[in-house]
Parts: C-alpha cells; structure tokens; sequence
C-alpha cells in the first residue's frame, strides 16, 4: 500500500514539474518579442553616446555639432531602457557610440549590466574605436565584457590620421594590445574606401591573422550628410574586395551566422575568420534580429528606415511601466528590410541622422 502511495504521489510531483516547467516556457516565449515578419527581435544595440574623440571621414563631417546633454539619456535611464529590454528576452546588447568608452560615467553602466551576463544576458560587448583601450581594457574584461569591436581602416599612420583626421595610429594599437593581454577576444571593422584602402585591405588582413583578431569589412553606408558627393567616390563594393583578395588568399565560406548581419569565410593562410557586410550589395535584412536605440533614446527598428519610438519621452513622462507597451508597439512596426542606395545620381543620404547618433 505504502509503493502504491509513494507512487502515487511521484507521478503527481512528476506532472506538476511538466506543468510548470510548460507553463514557464510559454510565459518565456509570449515575452519574447517578435516582429510582423516572424522574426525573434533580442539583440539591442544602444548608442551611449553620439560623441566621438574621432571624425572619419565616412562617418562624420568635421564640424559636427553635437547635442546638448539634456538631450542625452542618462545612465540611469539607459540601464533602466536595456533592464526592460532584457525582461523581454534580449539576449546580447552591444554598447557603441559615437565613441562609448569617452562618455562620462559608462563604466557604472557596463559594471552595473555585466553582472547579467551568464545569467538573464548572454553577452555584453562594445564597439570602440580603440582609442581609450589602453586604460579601459581590463576595467571592461572585470565587467564581463569578452568580445569587443574596434574600427580600423589603415595600418598606414599617415593614412589613418587622414580618415579619421584626429586618431592616433600607436595609440589605438597600444590599446589592442592591451585587451589582448587582458582575455578581450578582438574583432576589426574596416570600412571598405575605394582609392583609400582598397589595396591595402590584404596588408590588414594579414596583420589581423598575425595578431590573432577576427575581421570584418564593411561597405559604406549612406547615413548623414558628410558634405558634397564625397560619398558616391568612396563606395566600394564588397563584392569587388573579396575578388581582390581571393587573389591572395583561400577563402572558404562557412555556415555560422552570429547575431550580427556579417557572412563569414574562413582565411587558409591565417587562420583567422572574415567577415562581410554588405549593406548597398547584399541587404542582410531576412535573419534581423535587432533593434538600435539613439543617445537620445529613439529607439530605431531598423539601420536603413525612418520608424522609430522615442522611449525617452515616454520614460520621462510616464515613467519605467509604460516602457514595456511601447517596446512591444515598437516591434510591432520594424519594417521588413532597409532601402540604402548609392549612385551618381542621387544624394547619397538615405537616412538624414548619422551613424555616431544611431549606434554603430
């Protein structure tokens, strides 16, 4: 009588476990948040800042007027933003900038949503232009940053200072190293230039297997006005590169897809993964699963389109329990794909606000 009981009262431990366990996993899909299109939106990239210690040519125009700080997303209302953001299923959020590692007061941000890492978020990484890497390394890896992003365009000094007009060549590289040395795991961005840096993409490539970091090129993009038809002259297509160093080296392309809109190859010769995207070429539109949010707090469901939110208004004035219905309202219009173009023709700003102040 007393195995019966006992048996009994196991299968009834045992169906309120699959009860639960069910009823648990449909209250953590309804809270994911998905688009009209099916797919599954939790990666949000968030623009600290739209201040750079940098002014690329392809990015920024010279005299950028930067906006006031009340304007700004505090710190607190940036965390608080991401912290919903992750009670809806987001999984990786990426901090950029402009340049995030010279706000102000980022590392109680990046302290304060490291500790999630592991837990409610699977990865917290920043895209920098390395210029503060040389101090900022290790505070970041202490913060559970793993992964960083760090645009470069030419191993040239000459020629880097030229395209970024302020950078320091030496200073960045101190910089890499540094996170090298900490754990940081390196990924290079180098935006693709015709009669800039087209012939010494292979040069960077190699320095990249050399150094042990991943790369990724990137065609230019038509965001912000950065005067005249300075645009049109530097595009390049990616597709051309890859021909052009498919000359010098084995390319093989691979399956994995990460999080981001890159499509990868693998390098024979060193050992290293590249990665291309390709915007104007190829939209990477159909797997999207990502929103941007602005220094100013727009939240933008699309790189390429105008739809946007403004979740700072609505913290403001009505406060952190409003924020989760405008998120979802938000998601609910994320368009389909992006319409970037460049030609000769036309103006060459798809979209009027710059990438500093979308979040790269």
């Amino acid at each position: 009588m007393l195995l019966i009981f006992l048996k009994l009262d196991y299968n009834i431990l045992f169906e309120k476990y699959i009860s639960n366990f069910f009823m648990n996993e449909i209250i953590k899909n309804t809270n994911k948040l998905v688009d009209p299109f099916g797919r599954t939106v939790d990666y949000l990239r968030v623009s600290v800042t739209d201040r750079c210690d940098f002014r690329c040519t392809y990015c920024m125009a010279e005299d950028m007027q930067f906006l006031p700080k009340k304007n700004i997303l505090s710190l607190e209302e940036i965390e608080d933003i991401c912290r919903i953001f992750i009670k809806l299923g987001t999984r990786k959020i990426r901090l950029t900038g402009g340049e995030p590692l010279v706000r102000k007061g980022i590392m109680q941000v990046i302290n304060n949503l490291g500790e999630e890492v592991g837990n409610s978020l699977d990865e917290l990484t920043i895209t920098t232009n390395g210029s503060q890497l040389e101090f900022k390394a290790e505070e970041l890896y202490k913060a559970g940053v793993r992964r960083i992003n760090v645009s470069l365009d030419h191993l040239d000094p000459d020629k880097f200072r030229e395209i970024t007009r302020w950078g320091d060549l030496e200073k960045v590289k101190r910089g890499l190293k540094r996170a090298s040395e900490v754990g940081l795991k390196v990924k290079i961005n180098t935006v693709a230039i015709s009669n800039f840096n087209q012939n010494h993409l292979a040069e960077i490539l190699a320095w990249c297997g050399e150094e042990s970091f991943d790369m990724t090129i990137i065609e230019v993009m038509p965001m912000g006005d950065i005067g005249g038809d300075k645009r049109y002259g530097q595009y390049l297509p990616v597709s051309e590169v890859r021909k052009d160093l498919e000359k010098k080296f084995t390319l093989k392309d691979l399956p994995e897809r990460t999080s981001g809109p890159a499509r990868y190859v693998s390098v024979k010769e060193t050992k290293n993964k590249l990665g291309f995207i390709t915007p104007l070429t190829h939209n990477f539109c159909e797997s999207c699963n990502r929103v941007r949010l602005t220094s100013t707090g727009v939240l933008y469901m699309c790189l390429g389109q105008d739809d946007n939110v403004d979740l700072k208004t609505v913290l403001r004035e009505q406060g952190l329990n409003a924020l989760e219905d405008a998120i979802r309202k938000a998601i609910g219009k994320k368009p389909k794909g992006h319409d970037f173009e460049i030609s000769r023709q036309s103006r060459n700003v798809s979209i009027n606000r710059h990438m500093s102040l979308t979040g790269g």
